[in-house]
């Protein structure tokens, strides 16, 4: 199957009442560990990459030709979007556009918002005349997740949300209503309020920033609000760590990578199996 934008996705989720998930992709064990559980549970599925990761992994011309490599490699059958997570400028956003990405977020939530509204325009004029998505954020999500760093939480303005949504014409909104990236200092408090108030003014499928450690509860009362999109990484960073450093601390002569990044991507694709049958897009792939 080839490579889609969010669009469809995401207004079927909304829609259906389920969220799908955007996990993040950091190298090679990842994106077989998110894309084998996505067709095993036969939902549709978003793989984020950050400009730090997609640097890391060789640039955005490698990361595309991986994904499309491993897809044809395991037969991929389910809806997969590849999507720039917090494109920081036009530039690097029409530079994924140009490597193949299906969908990119552009995220000028921390300038003025003419100034947000101006060059989320272009991203949008540009991406969608090559049938690319494009999401959005106003408000400040907090903690940082690689060079984004979110110095305080800051509420999205529901007004706001409605004026950038008819001056650009975006897909989805990511307005920042309490979460955090990185792992979570206490309760999460999550803006539900709000969240109602900016999906009824919209009508667009919500993001959520910084799913990992959210309770289930505020998970699916986020969903029956308009939520249509969860983010995780951290949830599978820790996972996978966690087994590399058990499986070298009990053998400390072990080398072959295999034999620790193997069992790694193993718990990744657990965790995300339990992400998507929280967010309620099992089986939702061909429906």
């Amino acid at each position: 199957m080839p490579l889609v934008s969010m669009k469809e996705m995401l207004i079927k989720a909304k829609e259906g009442k389920y969220a799908v998930g955007q996990f993040n992709i950091n190298n090679l064990e990842f994106t077989q560990a998110i894309l084998q559980a996505a067709e095993e549970e036969k939902s549709p599925v978003i793989l984020g990459v950050s400009e730090g990761a997609g640097k890391y992994m060789g640039g955005f011309i490698a990361v595309v030709h991986m994904v499309k490599g491993l897809m044809e490699s395991y037969n991929i059958t389910v809806p997969v979007a590849i999507h720039l997570d917090h494109g920081s400028s036009f530039e690097k956003c029409k530079e994924a556009v140009d490597a193949g990405f299906t969908s990119v977020m552009i995220d000028a939530s921390h300038k003025p918002f003419e100034e947000n509204v101006e060059i989320t325009k272009k991203v949008v004029e540009y991406a969608h005349a090559k049938g690319v998505s494009v999401e959005a954020e106003l408000g400040t999500v907090g903690g940082q997740e690689d060079d984004v760093v979110g110095s305080g939480i800051i509420y999205a303005d529901p007004q706001e949300c409605k004026q950038l949504t008819e001056l650009t014409g975006i897909d989805c909104l990511a307005p920042a209503l309490g979460s955090v990236h990185g792992p979570y200092k206490g309760e999460p408090k999550l803006g539900f309020k709000e969240m109602e108030e900016i999906s009824n003014l919209t009508n667009l499928p919500l993001v959520l920033h910084g799913g990992t450690g959210i309770p289930t509860k505020d998970i699916q009362r986020a969903i029956s609000l308009g939520t249509a999109k969860i983010n995780v990484n951290t949830e599978n960073q820790i996972a996978a760590t966690k087994v590399v450093r058990e499986i070298l601390e009990k053998d400390p002569k072990l080398y072959d990578p295999r034999k620790y990044l193997g069992p790694a991507r193993e718990a990744i694709k657990e965790t995300v199996i339990g992400k998507i049958r929280e967010f309620g897009s099992s089986n939702k792939a061909f429906e």
